[in-house]
């Protein structure tokens, strides 16, 4: 079968699955994540083996400089990491079921009762680079919400990526069918996908600003993510310098690799001198290379940074002076992604007004970039971290992957009545 028609068939399956799906009682749909849960951990020697092969091929791409050390980080798969896997599935199988969720009912008429109900979207298609947790994920997502998904990992992940999928579908039947959770691994199979603007509801890239870029520029279907993450921290001129210290290497430090890495640290230029050489000295202990701006590099003695507007992914960082908040706020503005940026201070006002003027997804205050994540906000887990205005914003959990629909009950009633002034509409809110 061509690239085309095998893709075709896996998204109607998906289709087809998703309408299965919100036919089950969420209680049965909830209890499959549990399996999944429990067989993540019960088959690891199965996964773990398969991702060993994976890891060993990557290392020795990397070393022959064909693959970046940011991604073959991302590949590793552990019994905690897999235990961890397995703690967000439970999370989301015991949350409330998310779909049917009744938002509002309106008696349009006496008789005539109208409701607007929670949805799945359909069909997703979810491409991730390297993380095959991202698979497990994605999966348990999909399946809380009902959706059908159809994923696509990155090629160094294909071992691991398979026997992941193997360990879900056996853990899902018989309740769920087998096409809910698809997966593909060729980047014709990725090019058949994005030309399906009828089956395939929403498109989720998870990965690199390129990777984000070509599946905007090749499909018409509605796409959800973000392109890049260029995350600051601000210290302000009221920061405790032993909060500051914290969250500025923490951002960094914790992984260097995530998206919600810190990439630039903003100082007000009343600590330069002190604080901010203190912290630019730590991350540059921590192992971390340090370019700056303009205002920084005569200050600090360090190289120019090529792009204020860089993500690293990597033990690299940028760090500029500002003159105050708004300042700060405008270099975010300018230079962000409207990912994740960050303010420390003891400043109430200060902390007031970056939180509620920075324009991004995710906007915090005394507090690491690295909570932006689906996991550490109690979604259980995300299928990404969007940065789109449209739709879903910050960690994409299960309500992310929801729309609405409306239900109209009612005992014959025909809208010529009311056009004749015979009958009269109530609006009322039930």
């Amino acid at each position: 079968m061509s690239a085309d028609g095998a893709a075709r068939g896996l998204a109607l399956e998906a289709r087809a699955a998703s309408r299965a799906l919100v036919a089950l009682p969420g209680a049965v749909r909830a209890a499959a994540i549990e399996r999944v849960a429990d067989a993540l951990v019960a088959r690891q020697g199965v996964i773990l083996e398969a991702n060993a092969l994976d890891v060993a091929d990557a290392r020795r791409d990397v070393a022959q400089g064909t693959l970046s050390a940011a991604l073959a980080k991302r590949l590793v798969l552990d019994p905690p990491k897999l235990a961890l896997l397995a703690d967000g599935l439970r999370v989301i199988a015991r949350s409330d079921d998310p779909v049917g969720r009744v938002l509002r009912r309106t008696e349009l008429a006496e008789g005539l009762v109208l409701r607007q109900e929670t949805s799945p979207i359909g069909v997703l298609l979810v491409i991730f680079e390297s993380r095959p947790d991202a698979l497990v994920q994605i999966a348990g997502l999909s399946l809380r919400s009902a959706n059908g998904v159809v994923l696509k990992g990155g090629r160094e992940a294909a071992r691991s990526n398979r026997a992941l999928r193997d360990v879900i579908a056996l853990a899902l039947a018989p309740e769920v069918p087998p096409g809910a959770i698809g997966l593909v691994e060729t980047r014709e199979d990725i090019d058949a996908l994005l030309a399906l603007d009828d089956v395939i509801d929403l498109v989720i890239p998870r990965g690199s600003s390129d990777l984000v870029r070509h599946v905007q520029q090749h499909t018409k279907i509605p796409v959800l993510g973000h392109a890049e993450g260029v995350c600051h921290v601000y210290v302000d001129a009221a920061a405790d310098p032993g909060k500051a210290r914290d969250v500025v290497l923490d951002s960094k430090l914790d992984y260097p690799a995530a998206c919600n890495a810190m990439e630039t640290l903003l100082v007000h230029r009343d600590v330069a001198d002190g604080l901010g050489a203190s912290l630019v000295d730590a991350l540059r202990d921590a192992g971390v290379k340090v370019y700056a701006g303009p205002r920084a590099a005569p200050v600090y003695g360090l190289e120019a940074a090529a792009d204020l507007h860089h993500e690293y992914g990597d033990l690299a960082a940028a760090v500029e002076i500002v003159d105050d908040v708004d300042e700060a706020i405008a270099h975010v503005h300018r230079y962000g992604s409207a990912h994740t940026d960050a303010i420390v201070t003891e400043d109430p006002g200060a902390a007031r007004r970056f939180l509620d003027r920075v324009d991004s997804a995710c906007v915090f205050h005394n507090a690491s970039t690295r909570f932006a994540d689906g996991y550490r906000f109690g979604l259980g887990a995300e299928v990404g971290i969007s940065t789109s205005r449209i739709h879903a914003r910050g960690p994409v959990g299960v309500d992310g992957l929801l729309t609405t629909r409306w239900k109209l009950e009612g005992h014959g009633d025909t809208v010529a009545p009311f056009s004749q002034g015979v009958r009269a509409f109530t609006h009322r809110p039930l």
